[in-house]
């Protein structure tokens, strides 16, 4: 279902300095999410979204945010995909992204989007004008594996078109890296998945990654995330039980072991291991096979 709201306000200030991010603002353009991603920590009780299959546009949403920029003294990057996908399907019709990244280049600003979408690609002009200032593009990824993605963020791009849209990004001079978060335990805590991910990645021109090995379970969230186990993975939501408790951050098994396998592919591939500031972005090309 999909109905149109109206915001109060659209940019949050994001506490500085914002070390995993960059981002001096956040925007959510929508309420809810269609990737229906199994672990998402936005289904929990403290966002108030009592459905987050049903989608709110924020109709308002442009007027809203070229009243904000114009009051704004200090520039800064605004993110994206907090909350939600930027460019989950919805967006297809509203263009509430590419609309919003229309004014973001009037006004000069920079942009961090984060998504699990090709259909940024769609958009890939209106970056590069914000690129005039700053743009990275960063993708959500726990999984290079097409499959197993499948069942965990349904609604999402596979992985491998992900890859892709990096990749052309990248050509066209965009910083893009990996949100490599979440990693979920006993699914994807392993050598051969992280592995996997970051040689994909610094093929297709990465320049960065965003690490955190683990997931955030609370609420409604952990009783969301282990109905899902339970239906596509059985077995796997009592060995979370076992091994967490109640925890609310689970980190991923054996997590200073993978730290230490990341840092030295990561060192190998020379992908930084941090979202690179303005000031000290590089742009790599894919790798041509």
């Amino acid at each position: 279902m999909v109905e149109h709201i109206l915001a109060k306000t659209l940019l949050n200030t994001v506490p500085q300095p914002d070390t995993w991010f960059g981002l001096r603002y956040n925007m959510n353009l929508y309420r809810g999410c269609q990737h229906q991603c199994i672990y998402c920590d936005s289904r929990s009780a403290c966002y108030q979204i009592a459905d987050f299959s049903s989608i709110q546009v924020k109709v308002n949403a442009h007027e809203l945010l070229e009243e904000e920029l114009a009051r704004k003294r200090v520039r800064g990057i605004i993110g994206t995909g907090s909350m939600n996908d930027p460019y989950m399907p919805v967006e297809k019709k509203y263009e509430q992204t590419g609309r919003a990244l229309d004014l973001i280049a009037r006004f000069r600003f920079s942009v961090h989007v984060m998504t699990k979408s090709d259909l940024v690609l769609r958009d890939i002009e209106l970056l590069q004008r914000i690129n005039q200032v700053f743009a990275a593009v960063s993708f959500s990824l726990s999984t290079a594996d097409d499959h197993l993605a499948a069942r965990l963020e349904p609604g999402a791009s596979p992985p491998s078109e992900r890859f892709a849209a990096m990749a052309e990004l990248a050509r066209a001079g965009i910083l893009t890296g990996v949100s490599l978060m979440p990693i979920l335990p006993f699914l994807e805590d392993s050598e051969e998945n992280l592995g996997d991910i970051l040689d994909q990645a610094a093929s297709a021109g990465a320049s960065y990654i965003i690490p955190s090995l683990g997931v955030t379970l609370r609420d409604r969230q952990r009783e969301y995330y282990f109905r899902k186990l339970d239906e596509l993975f059985p077995g796997i939501s009592r060995r979370y039980r076992r091994f967490y408790g109640d925890q609310m951050y689970c980190d991923a098994r054996n997590e200073s072991l993978l730290q230490e396998f990341i840092s030295e592919r990561c060192d190998r591939l020379g992908l930084l291991q941090r979202f690179p500031t303005p000031q000290a972005k590089t742009i790599r090309q894919p790798l041509l096979f």
